[in-house]
């Protein structure tokens, strides 16, 4: 059995991380593979790409051997990438996958230089950058993990819903969420509870500029 790993929800800045194990054997990671399991990212956004995520990820439930999941709320990003530990954040949860997870003979995790510093840990783990590629355990996993990173981001969406409209952008660095972000601060003169501050991103800057440092009467 192989245990592949990997993420969604690295980028954004509303909303949670989540990282994803799936155990597959050999005859089920072919049977995904001819279902069309490949990497999360393949099947772009929008509606339709949810619910093929959606129907996917309920084929890889029947089929795995073992699925489980980590998630990391924004507050949580942010405290880690803030100190720029966010690998470690990661590797964190992986950690925690992988004890919780059955005992399997091999490891692919999605990220060579994420993931690549454990194989002292786990001599039978195997970090590839488009790890999906080398695996169906690997585009399983990024496939469970964006699926629950959307119904995540629907649940905060559906807060905002009736005030805002649609809330579309999934959270990530773009013009859909850029727009959300500015109408939430025109109303409320502050950014959504959601919302990450670690990334940087320039808007958020505009909107809601961090605090300067308090003057402490002895810099020249």
């Amino acid at each position: 059995m192989i245990l592949g790993i990997d993420e969604a929800g690295r980028g954004p800045v509303l909303g949670p991380l989540v990282l994803a194990g799936v155990i597959l054997r050999p005859p089920r990671a072919a049977a995904l593979t001819r279902r069309g399991v490949t990497d999360s990212k393949d099947f772009g956004a929008g509606s339709e790409a949810r619910e093929k995520r959606a129907e996917l990820a309920a084929h890889i439930r029947r089929l795995a051997e073992d699925v489980r999941v980590k998630v990391f709320d924004h507050q949580t990003v942010d405290d880690f990438a803030s100190r720029g530990l966010l690998n470690e954040l990661e590797r964190r949860g992986a950690r925690e996958i992988i004890g919780a997870a059955l005992p399997v003979r091999r490891i692919v995790a999605d990220g060579q230089k994420l993931f690549g510093i454990m194989r002292g840990e786990y001599p039978h783990l195997e970090a590839h950058d488009f790890g999906e590629t080398v695996h169906a355990s690997v585009a399983a996993a990024s496939i469970i993990a964006k699926d629950l990173r959307d119904r995540l981001f629907e649940e905060i969406a559906v807060r905002y819903r009736e005030e805002f409209g649609e809330v579309r952008g999934g959270g990530y660095v773009n013009a859909a969420t850029a727009d959300f972000l500015r109408r939430y601060h025109q109303r409320y003169g502050a950014l959504p509870p959601e919302t990450r501050r670690s990334w940087g991103w320039k808007l958020l800057n505009e909107l809601d500029p961090p605090p300067l440092p308090l003057f402490d009467g002895l810099s020249p």
